[in-house]
């Protein structure tokens, strides 16, 4: 079965845990706002929308704890290039042949 997560319920999901997380900790929504800088008007509206900036989220997950993975997930993924070098001088080698007898 194919899930299909949507930016709504993206969003959702990352509220719902920052919650979990502030909750946790034993943060009030005042002492999250409080330590990360984040209105306490613009924190409420994140738990129950979902809707934030970047900046929001970041400040939120700095003291709630993930903002590394965050980081670490939006990292490219390693390629079989590193360099367009390696993609011309991949077509110039010749094709490795194998024996057939055993």
């Amino acid at each position: 079965m194919i899930a299909i997560l949507t930016v709504t319920k993206a969003q959702e999901t990352l509220a719902e845990n920052v919650r979990a997380r502030r909750l946790a900790i034993g943060l009030t929504q005042a002492g999250l706002a409080s330590r990360s800088g984040v209105p306490l008007g613009t924190l409420r509206k994140f738990e129950r929308t979902g809707a934030a900036s970047v900046e929001t989220l970041f400040k939120l997950l700095m003291v709630v704890g993930g903002l590394e993975r965050m980081i670490d997930a939006s990292a490219p993924e390693p390629g079989e290039f590193a360099s367009i070098e390696e993609v011309l001088e991949a077509d110039r080698r010749p094709a490795r042949k194998h024996g057939w007898r055993t």
